[in-house]
């Protein structure tokens, strides 16, 4: 394969992922529309649906070296909690108050998030152009919802959602900024496949003190919305963006991840009559180009 067909399939593979992966907060809506499923049902369906493929995956790559100490088991388990249980979770409780679009706005924000974690903890002093992406991107956050926000119940609730789903995004941000080292241990494929593995067993343990078994009876529509989520929205995506990150490098892939959240702003727009007005526009550029100037900085 040539080294132009070969960049043009992971181009291919990101979009395609991140695509598939903008599909999450729309599921998760549609679900909630559906029936009155709770975030912990949905979870545990997203997770146990997906388990299947990420052990079989993790089985397949058993063998690959280097072999995993104890050390790497403890951190690919308290990453995944981290990484994707929490972040999860918070995710689809938060998506109770706010729209797919901007929710899926904030979470677009971890990589500010990692930036600054990065600074606390890691002592890594930004430079100006990274201050101004940070400005640039709250600001654009502080648009969009600007105009629902309010003293109202409604407007409280709102905020509330908001501020989970950005609790969410500062999940996945330390996720990224401790698990930067282990993923370079492990390998990217096999972390991904062992670390949703493992992040499967709260959301099982969850369900079953929390939830009768009588909550599995939802319509058949909530369970197409489950099955779609784990596998076109959960798994598929995960190794896609891991192909791609591999092919065209992490730059370029965050170019081609500035269409989720657009994307998403969209489809809601068209599919759940959100609002998306010339405020959500401009806030949603200003989050996107604050993403790309901090993003196409670590070339």
């Amino acid at each position: 394969m040539s080294q132009g067909s070969y960049r043009s399939w992971g181009i291919a593979f990101a979009l395609a992922g991140v695509l598939a992966f903008s599909l999450r907060p729309i599921l998760i809506k549609l679900s909630y529309a559906a029936a009155p499923v709770s975030p912990t049902t949905l979870l545990f369906l997203r997770m146990a649906l997906s388990l299947p493929f990420f052990a079989a995956v993790g089985f397949i790559l058993r063998n690959d070296e280097p072999r995993l100490r104890g050390r790497d088991w403890a951190a690919v388990a308290g990453l995944g909690f981290l990484g994707y249980y929490a972040a999860s979770f918070l995710d689809f409780i938060g998506l109770q108050y706010v729209g797919a679009g901007v929710g899926r706005l904030i979470l677009f924000l971890y990589p500010m998030l990692v930036l600054t974690l990065s600074y606390f903890f890691l002592k890594k002093v930004p430079t100006r152009r990274e201050v101004a992406a940070l400005v640039l991107s709250y600001t654009g956050i502080a648009l969009v919802v600007s105009d629902q926000v309010g003293t109202s119940a409604e407007g409280r609730l709102f905020l509330f959602g908001v501020l989970l789903v950005f609790a969410s995004a500062l999940c996945y941000a330390a996720y990224l900024v401790a698990g930067s080292q282990v993923v370079k241990r492990v390998g990217s494929m096999r972390f991904t496949a062992y670390s949703m593995a493992v992040a499967t067993l709260p959301a099982l343990v969850q369900f079953f003190a929390l939830e009768p078994l009588s909550a599995l009876s939802l319509p058949s529509s909530v369970w197409a919305y489950a099955i779609v989520l784990a596998t076109v929205s959960t798994v598929l995506p995960l190794f896609l963006q891991a192909e791609a990150l591999r092919r065209i490098g992490a730059t370029e892939f965050a170019l081609v991840g500035a269409v989720s959240p657009v994307s998403v702003a969209v489809m809601s727009a068209l599919g759940l009559d959100e609002p998306f007005g010339p405020r959500q526009a401009m806030g949603a550029a200003l989050v996107i180009a604050g993403v790309l100037l901090v993003s196409l900085n670590r070339r």
